[in-house]
């Protein structure tokens, strides 16, 4: 891609030199900045309409016709809320988002806002598509600029924002820059979208590996029926067992954090539900003090016992992770202590995470809306047991395959990453004149 004939210093340090026939002007003279708020959450003639209300949850994808949520004529009336007509740029500039990207979006039809958001309304100096992607280019920049330091909740500061100075070439131009965007950041977007659905697909292989070698569908001896609706079919020498016939379970608690003896100076390991999302633990989320160890009769876990969320939102609930270390848990999660002599740690963290779809079912309470795994939950739930020498040839074959299927998917991560950079150093060039495209029509 070629570059213009012809630069000029723009006089902001992070603009750098831009083409010569551009020029720099301030957010505000080519803006305006409208608000929003949160109708009485109270009055219920409030919500429900057919107005969308736009907030930082519904800011995950460039265009905005939809929300979550919805108001009515009443509510925009008798709220902070303005209407904001379609085509403008729609900002967050109030939470913990701003830490990493400013997210921005043009709604397609009106919409309302609440009071962490801001509409910019472009005049017809710039194209609104223009002034989003020059954000979304820009976004390391924008954020040191604009983004309060040192507050509690990351936020915007408002006269920093309208006070920015941004690159301005002409509206032709500008939709020859946006037309070119659309085309490449699509092309981007869709390698992404494969990507994606490549670690999909690998992430459903790795289940079904885990399960069909926890369950003996690898196993050639005859199989027998178990009467278990998780785990139908195992080999005629395995049995089905309850998990509380071979193991002692319990959780934790939370120590009040208001307390200082119990975390300033803590040494001992503390572990969340968080845990789970890494298939060993062996360092603490937190640290507690051996004053609340005993104030708060937290359980000492040994190392080699499994850990089971018990609660947690998305996927997190039903996973098991294996403890590498003496550590104590909160109340989201159980520990399993297990009968060395009955049962291999490795072996059964493979057969429980081969069986995640059951333990999920069972802390939905089969249908119901339990949410929640208990401890005699995890002591009557049935696993399958091989001899303990044929537990550790499994957990180690499946250690084996899922640590490929897992270097797949870090890859994929990988170039996902790529990509992603890629798009924004794509926008990013566009926007900010260090190449020309005036003269690129979308293929």
């Amino acid at each position: 891609m070629k570059t213009y004939t012809s630069y000029k210093p723009s006089g902001v340090p992070w603009l750098g030199d831009i083409p010569s026939h551009w020029c720099v002007e301030k957010l505000k003279f080519f803006a305006k900045f409208v608000g929003g708020g949160t109708p009485s959450k109270a009055e219920p003639l409030y919500w429900g309409g057919d107005l969308p209300w736009v907030s930082p949850k519904d800011m995950k994808r460039s265009l905005i016709g939809e929300t979550e949520d919805y108001i009515t004529s009443e509510g925009l009336r008798n709220s902070p809320c303005a209407l904001i007509p379609p085509g403008s740029v729609l900002t967050v500039v109030r939470s913990g988002i701003l830490q990493h990207t400013i997210p921005v979006a043009i709604n397609t039809l009106p919409v309302a806002l609440n009071q962490d958001m801001r509409s910019l309304i472009p005049n017809e100096r710039v194209d609104s598509r223009y002034l989003a992607y020059q954000i979304e280019g820009c976004q390391r920049e924008l954020r040191e600029e604009w983004v309060k330091q040192g507050a509690t909740v990351e936020s915007i500061d408002h006269q920093r924002m309208v006070d920015s100075r941004l690159a301005v070439p002409s509206t032709d131009e500008q939709r020859s820059i946006v037309d070119y965007l659309d085309v490449e950041t699509a092309r981007i977007d869709t390698l992404i979208h494969e990507k994606d659905e490549l670690i999909g697909l690998l992430r459903e292989w790795r289940q079904s590996v885990i399960a069909e070698y926890t369950s003996g569908a690898t196993q050639s001896q005859d199989k027998k029926a178990t009467g278990n609706v998780h785990m139908p079919w195992i080999p005629s020498d395995w049995s089905m067992v309850r998990v509380g016939k071979y193991a002692r379970i319990g959780n934790g608690s939370t120590p009040l954090k208001d307390n200082a003896r119990y975390w300033e100076g803590g040494t001992f390991p503390w572990l969340n539900s968080s845990v789970v999302n890494c298939d060993v633990v062996d360092e603490g989320s937190e640290y507690v003090t051996d004053v609340a160890l005993r104030a708060c009769h937290l359980p000492i876990v040994e190392p080699g016992s499994l850990l089971v969320a018990l609660t947690g939102q998305g996927k997190t609930r039903g996973k098991v992770t294996v403890l590498r270390i003496q550590a104590t848990i909160n109340q989201h999660l159980a520990y399993l202590a297990l009968d060395g002599a009955r049962f291999d740690s490795n072996f059964l963290f493979w057969a429980l995470t081969g069986m995640y779809a059951a333990l999920r079912m069972v802390s939905d309470g089969q249908g119901g809306t339990k949410g929640a795994l208990t401890c005699d939950d995890l002591s009557r739930f049935e696993v399958p047991m091989p001899s303990l020498a044929l537990q550790r040839e499994i957990a180690k074959a499946v250690s084996s395959e899922t640590t490929k299927i897992d270097d797949l998917i870090s890859h994929t991560n990988d170039e996902i990453l790529l990509l992603k950079e890629l798009r924004a150093a794509t926008i990013a060039d566009a926007v900010l004149g260090r190449i020309d495209v005036r003269s690129t029509s979308p293929q």
